[in-house]
């Protein structure tokens, strides 16, 4: 495998619903330790394809790659096992949880009471996922017993990303991480997205926000009926410009 090759490679990926045609032979890489903006108008495709890289849908053609060996991936359960985790708008929360009991959702601590009776490890649980939040990823609750459903918008997203943290995310794939949130909440996110790349992860952001595409981007892909009309490095490019592929101004 040579040191500069793509993390993730999705080739000549299609899909097709009934006579809809939804992606023509896309291809897509993303780079390690690489944040890439993933945008195009509603209907371009960009949701088509994440579900194929997540294992919510089959492609009709195409292969995806990573780490330079083809894989297999028709379920959610090979996604995360390779590494892979989304999270989406509806960030998947337990509202009534606590933000440590969410971040092991599906992955609880288990310990043993009087050495026979599997129950929850609260404490370690506790303490681990504040480790998370507050050491990893600079997150900082101030109550971490409150149930998620009393947090703001920018925390509840945090706590999205510290659970695809703890899981050990090769890659994140945020969908609209900033939507509904305030100016000052979303700088926090921004921040987080950036940080992450310290954390040897690799991040693709949706976006219809090219401010925010510009401030945490490495590179931008565009989509358009289905197909990737360009993709540019952020320092060589401009919103302007991605704004012309986006519209078929460009392309």
């Amino acid at each position: 495998m040579e040191m500069n090759e793509p993390l993730i490679q999705m080739r000549g990926i299609s899909k097709s619903f009934g006579g809809v045609e939804a992606l023509k032979e896309v291809d897509l890489q993303l780079g390690r330790q690489e944040v890439l903006g993933l945008v195009g108008d509603n209907g371009a495709g960009k949701s088509t394809l994440i579900k194929i890289l997540t294992g919510a849908i089959t492609p009709d053609q195409g292969e995806i790659l990573i780490d330079g060996e083809k894989v297999k991936i028709t379920h959610p359960r090979d996604s995360q096992g390779l590494g892979i985790q989304a999270i989406y708008q509806d960030l998947s929360l337990v509202g009534t949880f606590d933000p440590p009991s969410n971040l092991f959702l599906g992955k609880e601590i288990i310990k043993r009471r009087f050495g026979l009776f599997p129950v929850l490890d609260k404490k370690k649980m506790l303490k681990e996922g504040l480790k998370t939040l507050r050491e990893e990823l600079m997150i900082d609750i101030p109550n971490p017993y409150n149930s998620v459903n009393k947090l703001s918008g920018g925390q509840q997203q945090a706590v999205a990303i510290g659970r695809a943290i703890y899981l050990k995310a090769k890659v994140i794939i945020m969908d609209e991480p900033t939507a509904s949130l305030g100016v000052e909440e979303c700088e926090k996110i921004l921040d987080l997205i950036k940080r992450l790349k310290t954390q040897d992860c690799s991040v693709i952001v949706i976006s219809h926000n090219m401010e925010h595409i510009f401030s945490v981007c490495d590179r931008v892909s565009v989509l358009r009926h289905g197909e990737i009309v360009g993709d540019r490095a952020v320092s060589d490019s401009s919103s302007t410009e991605i704004v012309s592929y986006i519209t078929g101004a460009k392309g």
